[in-house]
């Protein structure tokens, strides 16, 4: 009989939810597919069954917790509770929050330039979720008078670019002084992209 597809779903979880702290506690390169199978108390080949390689594990993780960020920005974009320049920082110091989890464990291997494949296709799939929150963010702030934009696609796309630029950034493992600087420049280039006066953005290192 077949595998159901919520059961494939639910052993799927199981196997990160194990996988993840090994990865925490032992890093990526240390932790071995037998390690992962052994706290799940079964054999590798049904490990493998699931996900074919380590690096699929990790880039599903990574995956997981992009939805987690994509969640938490939808709902954020949906809010009347906040006003919109505070939705442009709320969206980069959640960014730097998910980039953070677990110490960096995900900056650990996205530094890795053999994994460059990966973290290309991430970055593309982090930038598909968030340009449409990203949009909606942008028109009420025109709508309601808080940015100042005559062309808004390239605004949007200006943005996101620099938010690619930041997560290049982070992925170098830079120190947090020299990221505070890159900080500071894009706050400097969203408020010219968005139409605002100087200082009307705060971008910190947020990671709590």
């Amino acid at each position: 009989m077949a595998r159901p597809p919520q059961d494939a779903k639910i052993k799927m979880d199981e196997i990160l939810d194990v996988a993840e702290p090994l990865f925490a506690a032992n890093g990526y390169r240390k932790t071995t597919i037998r390690d992962i199978a052994k706290a799940l108390g079964g054999a590798q080949g049904l490990l493998y069954y699931y996900f074919k390689s380590k690096e699929e594990i990790l880039e599903a993780l990574i995956n997981r917790q992009i939805a987690h960020f994509w969640a938490d920005i939808s709902t954020m974009a949906s809010s009347a509770d906040m006003l919109p320049p505070r939705k442009i920082e709320f969206v980069v110091h959640t960014f730097f929050r998910t980039a953070h989890y677990k110490d960096g464990l995900f900056l650990d291997f996205l530094h890795d330039e053999k994994h460059l494949h990966i973290k290309n296709k991430i970055f593309q799939q982090a930038a598909l979720l968030l340009k449409p929150s990203l949009l909606r963010i942008i028109e009420e702030g025109v709508r309601k008078q808080y940015f100042a934009i005559t062309h808004l696609p390239v605004a949007l796309t200006f943005i996101m670019s620099i938010m690619l630029c930041l997560a290049d950034t982070l992925c170098e493992k830079i120190p947090d002084e020299e990221m505070t600087y890159h900080l500071q420049m894009a706050s400097s280039l969203m408020e010219k992209a968005l139409g605002v006066p100087e200082n009307t953005l705060h971008l910190s290192l947020v990671t709590a």
